[in-house]
């Protein structure tokens, strides 16, 4: 899964590279946790767009929020059988603006993390889907979740799964949705192994708020430190399904 990432491009890098005519002006994130206003593109009509939206996906079919997993990832092999993805595989589909994510690799009961990022040290357009969620009151956010598949042979020595990274030559296919017939499916799948670097980084990168370039600095070794989960309440039982994941690793 994916449960931490990193936008620290400048701002008109991404724009350049994704061609939205919006300019906005945000900050290098290097930390990145669910729940946070997180920046996507998306298109409509043949324009691109950029977005912010929460980071947890909500259907629009969801009566409570309260009741509801926090859905950070969406599973590619259940994206369209699952309801909650159905309808926003067809219709609104997205990329979250990030230049490299997190992973952990378990070390018996401890977990080291990782920090894995394009060779090219580019953008790294994850693919995601989106939603706009309207509460009984009228009130209305928009939310979204990265699209996850198998690792590729890179990555799996530290983790099973990696989001879905598309090759900028798919970005278009990914972010059109005009024919709901196109057979999108067949953009998720791992990346090209020589896509990326993987490189063992300090468990600082564990807590929410050591958000500075020092959580990317790379390590000689890869650092095994226990990691403190986030507990959440519940109104009922969570599932431990991927696409129902509510803790943040």
């Amino acid at each position: 899964m994916c449960g931490r990432y990193a936008v620290t491009l400048p701002p008109d890098t991404y724009r350049e590279f994704y061609g939205y005519p919006e300019q906005p002006n945000f900050p290098p994130r290097f930390n990145v946790a669910p729940t946070q206003p997180v920046p996507i593109v998306i298109e409509d009509k043949g324009d691109r767009h950029f977005m912010l939206v929460r980071w947890g996906f909500l259907p629009s079919w969801v009566k409570d929020p309260k009741d509801f997993p926090l859905v950070i990832n969406a599973r590619g092999e259940t994206l369209q059988t699952k309801p909650t993805f159905k309808a926003a595989l067809k219709r609104r589909r997205c990329i979250f603006l990030a230049d490299g994510f997190y992973e952990w690799q378990r070390h018996g009961r401890e977990k080291a993390p990782f920090l894995i990022r394009p060779r090219n040290r580019g953008p790294m357009p994850l693919a995601g889907l989106w939603e706009t969620y309207a509460d009984p009151s009228g009130g209305e956010i928009d939310t979204a979740a990265i699209v996850t598949t198998d690792a590729n042979g890179t990555l799996s020595a530290v983790h099973d799964r990696m989001p879905v990274i598309l090759s900028p030559d798919d970005i278009g296919a990914w972010l059109d949705v005009r024919d709901e017939r196109a057979d999108v499916m067949r953009l998720v799948r791992p990346c090209p192994e020589d896509w990326l670097d993987v490189v063992p980084v300090s468990s600082r990168v564990n807590k929410v708020e050591n958000d500075d370039p020092g959580v990317q600095e790379p390590l000689s070794a890869p650092e095994a430190k226990p990691v403190e989960q986030t507990k959440r309440k519940a109104a009922k039982p969570r599932s431990t399904d991927e696409d129902e994941q509510g803790k943040l690793f």
